[in-house]
């Protein structure tokens, strides 16, 4: 059955977003946290996607107007060592307040890739509304980036709501080291289940179809998705 998907950009509050959901709505939600690409086509498409499984998605603007579609990545990587983790925070706890509010839904989870992964685990500390935590390939440096003023770690302990995290194992950005911290996080709670993939051979940024010349990329990807789109649909439900 086709479902009929509705498709926008949005301000919420003084902030851009796009906005992805099933014609008249939907009470299941999932907030996007974009990888450096910000809301580029591919992030679309994903939202996309959550729409026509019954799902209203609301993606972050990390870059407020520009992505990968017009911007070079030198640019957004300069961008990137702009960040403020407090501020991105602010707005994507503010965006997570719209889905449980004006847009109507009931339960509303978070994914993230790449910088939006280490947020999705951050958000997830702070925030028990949340319904699910995915994190694909955080970007979480055995060293922090010196804009890296909040600890993912630290936060990814508290988190309340059922975490998969993916890590692929030739993460030239997070070695193994910070993943085995992250892991020990995750299973340091008392309540939340953890679900941790483990991809040997793929590289960091494996969801992004760029990548997907590499077979260990798009083989990460191609086994992966289908468990997180599950995941998703029975933790929003």
């Amino acid at each position: 059955m086709t479902v009929h998907i509705e498709t926008e950009y949005v301000t919420v509050g003084g902030l851009r977003a796009y906005l992805a959901r099933p014609a008249g709505g939907s009470p299941h939600g999932m907030l996007l946290l974009p990888m450096i690409t910000g809301i580029g086509q591919q992030i679309r498409d994903w939202a996309d996607e959550f729409a026509r499984r019954g799902l209203t998605a609301l993606t972050w603007d990390p870059w407020h107007g520009v992505s990968s579609d017009d911007t070079p990545a030198e640019e957004l990587h300069e961008r990137m060592t702009r960040l403020d983790d407090e501020t991105c925070l602010d707005e994507q706890r503010r965006l997570l307040d719209h889905l449980l509010g004006e847009l109507g839904c009931t339960r509303a989870g978070v994914i993230g890739w790449c910088l939006g992964g280490r947020f999705a685990l951050i958000l997830g500390g702070r925030d028990d509304r949340l319904a699910n935590v995915v994190a694909y390939h955080p970007t979480v440096p055995g060293t922090p980036a010196p804009n890296h003023t909040v600890d993912a770690v630290e936060h990814t302990a508290r988190i309340k709501a059922p975490v998969m995290m993916l890590y692929p194992g030739q993460d030239e950005l997070v070695p193994h080291e910070s993943f085995q911290r992250l892991q020990t996080a995750l299973q340091s709670r008392e309540t939340g289940p953890s679900i941790v993939h483990v991809y040997p051979q793929a590289g960091h940024g494996f969801s992004n179809r760029q990548w997907h010349g590499d077979p260990a990329n798009a083989e990460a990807f191609a086994l992966s998705w289908p468990q997180v789109l599950e995941l998703i649909t029975v933790t929003t439900r």
